[in-house]
């Protein structure tokens, strides 16, 4: 495989105590702002859908369009958002990005039709482009170039972290519903966010992550974006995050309605599911492990296979518990590696330099892909059966593994 001098400039790192110190201080801080972002933007839509629905009076399906709305929305700011990010660092956009989240998240509380909660949720797409994991992602690859075992650690640290996400505000949602109904509890959602986020991006992050970046113009910038677009490697990287991302989505959704198709209690198949959670904690760690002696496409390509297999056995093996744990075993630990693996080739082969402008692009394709494959799913699943949707996962976690092998091999 190429390196990253292939089409990127590159730029020396210059270590030292105070700026290690200053970049886990930027670690910690997006740390917090990650889990809080994708618990209360992202998360705790699912318990607000059935009350909103009501005081809407709307289906369950016209009000969940909304957040598929805002998934497509922050998938299509997603190259504009990286080439910000590449011109001008992270914190005037993530700034910006959690004061437009959090106004947002009040204007949701007082929505009184569908046509506005699509509103909201459009702005709630824009606002999530510029505050979630691509750009959290960007500064910490800005201010650990140089540093690669840094930057590996840094990622797994925020990705673990923010992996609790779920953990913390799905119950915490739910109790503020409880108390005080959803609208008040969106208030107080939305106080949260924008007391925690505001000043940690405003105070914290630096408006450049490191002094060598300024050296890069816009031009040369362009040329590394042309050059990577032109030739395979980009794009199979494309194809490979595209495709998982959309399997992971699709076990997301309907694994619990599954298990339960093949005999299980719902109280079991919850349970089965929510160790994908735990399981892609474990992932990341195994893998952040093997990056130091093994390539990580070849790692990543191993256990999108060992996915792929997972699922192709859930239809067999999946009607007994031992069977239906196992095979939540394989997928899920492949449940949250994309997230670390994608950073650490891009900026293996192509640099820092525009390493947020390519991501943008890989998440045009791939953020898109989980908000419309579940779709998909569905209605594959409501005219030929769910043994045909685990088969065509099956098949986008094997595509995705080819396609990393093809990606290691140039």
């Amino acid at each position: 495989m190429s390196t990253a001098a292939e089409t990127a400039i590159p730029a020396p790192g210059d270590g030292g105590q105070s700026r290690s110190g200053r970049g886990w201080r930027i670690v910690a801080a997006l740390a917090v702002t990650q889990t809080i972002g994708y618990g209360v933007l992202y998360y705790a839509f699912s318990v607000f859908l059935a009350p909103m629905a009501a005081d809407l009076r709307a289906s369950n399906a016209q009000v969940a369009a909304a957040l598929t709305l805002s998934i497509l929305i922050a998938a299509l700011c997603a190259p504009l958002v990286g080439r910000r990010l590449d011109a001008r660092g992270g914190r005037g956009l993530m700034t910006v990005g959690s004061v437009l989240a959090a106004a947002a998240v009040l204007a949701w509380s007082r929505v009184e039709s569908v046509a506005q909660l699509y509103a909201v949720f459009a702005v709630i797409g824009i606002a999530c482009s510029m505050v979630l994991y691509e750009s959290a992602f960007a500064v910490i690859v800005g201010w650990f170039d140089g540093d690669e075992r840094g930057r590996a650690n840094a990622l797994l640290a925020l990705t673990v972290v923010a992996g609790f996400a779920s953990s913390i505000f799905l119950p915490l949602t739910g109790l503020l519903v409880e108390s005080y109904g959803w609208r008040q509890a969106l208030l107080v959602l939305a106080a949260l966010y924008g007391l925690a986020a505001i000043p940690l991006h405003a105070l914290v992050l630096c408006r450049r992550e490191r002094a060598e970046r300024r050296s890069v113009t816009s031009g040369q910038r362009a040329e590394i974006v042309a050059a990577a677009t032109r030739r395979r490697p980009f794009w199979l990287l494309v194809i490979a995050f595209t495709a998982n991302g959309g399997a992971v989505s699709v076990m997301s959704v309907l694994l619990i309605t599954y298990l339960i198709h093949l005999g299980h209690s719902p109280v079991l198949a919850a349970t089965l599911a929510g160790l994908l959670g735990v399981l892609s904690v474990t992932g990341r760690l195994i893998t952040t492990g093997l990056q130091t002696r093994l390539p990580a496409a070849l790692i990543a390509a191993a256990i999108f296979a060992l996915q792929g297999v997972a699922v192709l056995l859930l239809p067999l093996a999946g009607r007994s518990v031992p069977g239906a744990v196992g095979c939540v075993l394989g997928f899920g630990l492949g449940f949250g590696i994309a997230s670390i693996t994608l950073p650490h080739l891009l900026v293996g082969r192509y640099g820092t330099a525009a390493y947020a402008t390519l991501s943008g692009r890989i998440a045009t394709f791939s953020v898109a892909d989980k908000a419309l494959a579940p779709l998909g799913a569905v209605a594959l699943a409501e005219s030929a059966g769910y043994g045909w949707v685990m088969g065509a996962v099956a098949v986008a976690s094997a595509i995705a593994a080819f396609a990393l092998l093809a990606y290691h091999r140039l």
